[in-house]
């Protein structure tokens, strides 16, 4: 049978043997932003599993940028010798490694999930945060420093040297982090941006600091690269940031050479109503890709081979991203293959274990 979810996208100059990627999963288990033995299993064994790309986790381009003490980070050159490993045993098994680049603003300085979540302060390992405005993502937390002009400057310096070492580092995607409520989100909403500056304000003001992190991040990276950025699509809150921005976003930044929109929501509002059911996601990577052209992915809820093969056989994105399916199944790729009925190479030393 063909299916459209086994077919081979080119981007550039990378060409993903499949539609199926792995979205960026924090694993809360980096000690100074180091991956260690526990990521390569985790991403190496994606590889294996026929995934045609793996994005690492939300990868931090600074200490303060942090969800949490147990992120990875990128912001030191010491950081790039065990990503070159892990990176070496993805291409090795026909699989593209990309990153997430990111900084969590006011979501930053959290206790890992299994510790709690708990916003952390000096007391217990935490932090100062950063954010547009000194406006807290709970009410209840101490309250975020407004960025002024140097704090913005180093936020893009951060992302440029991110940028920088993530090539060194072997990763042949990139994608930036503005969804999910972290600082590059937080400057886009009007429900956390209260700025009365060039950042703030208008859909222009509030875009500018997204637009000059990807100059910066172009920069360094190569133009024969692919450049992804992931957005929230919509606040899912009345007066936050909606479909009809992220459309006007997608189609500015596909202009500046944005391959790639990954197509999220939520995040930023405590007080966002979301109606999750299968899909819930689709139609927002749908309507960017038909009204600007961009290449999207899709996300959420995602579960099915049939759901994932029906998404891209009818042009509604063109990646199908899995997180939580993923991590049930880490074999995903291979398996949906059968499902399909379609025939593809499996781990040389698997395949005494592939069904016929």
């Amino acid at each position: 049978m063909s299916s459209k979810l086994f077919s081979p996208l080119q981007i550039k100059n990378i060409t993903f043997k499949n539609r199926i990627a792995i979205s960026p999963m924090c694993q809360y288990s980096a000690e100074d932003g180091f991956t260690n033995d526990w990521h390569l299993v985790h991403l190496g064994s994606r590889a294996t599993g026929g995934a045609a790309l793996i994005i690492q986790e939300a990868t931090s381009v600074s200490p303060e940028g942090r969800i949490s003490p147990g992120d990875l980070g990128i912001w030191k050159d010491e950081h790039i010798e065990k990503m070159q490993a892990i990176n070496r045993f993805i291409i090795g098994q026909n699989s593209i490694p990309g990153i997430q680049l990111a900084h969590a603003g006011r979501k930053a300085s959290a206790a890992i999930p299994w510790k709690g979540n708990i916003k952390l302060d000096e007391t217990n390992g935490g932090w100062d945060t950063v954010a547009p405005s000194a406006v807290p993502f709970h009410s209840n937390e101490k309250l975020p420093i407004a960025l002024d002009k140097t704090g913005i400057q180093k936020v893009i310096s951060d992302f440029k040297s991110a940028t920088k070492r993530a090539l060194k580092a072997g990763f042949e995607v990139v994608e930036i982090h503005a969804a999910h409520g972290y600082l590059l989100h937080q400057f886009m909403s009007p429900l956390s941006n209260f700025r009365t500056d060039e950042y703030g304000g208008s859909f222009e003001n509030r875009i500018r600091l997204l637009l000059e992190v990807l100059e910066a991040v172009q920069s360094e990276w190569p133009m024969d690269l692919p450049l992804f950025i992931r957005i929230s699509a919509t606040d899912w809150a009345e007066g936050g940031w909606n479909i009809d921005e992220s459309v006007q976003l997608s189609k500015i930044v596909k202009e500046k050479g944005v391959d790639l929109i990954d197509v999220s929501s939520g995040g930023l509002a405590t007080h966002q109503q979301i109606p999750l059911e299968p899909n819930y996601q689709v139609p927002f990577a749908e309507r960017i890709k038909k009204e600007t052209g961009i290449l999207t992915g899709a996300v959420g809820l995602i579960t099915e081979a049939s759901q994932a093969e029906e998404i891209i056989a009818t042009g509604k994105a063109d990646m199908v991203l899995f997180a939580r399916e993923s991590l049930r199944d880490p074999n995903l790729g291979l398996n949906f293959a059968k499902e399909l009925g379609v025939d593809v190479q499996w781990p040389i030393q698997y395949e005494r274990a592939k069904r016929k």
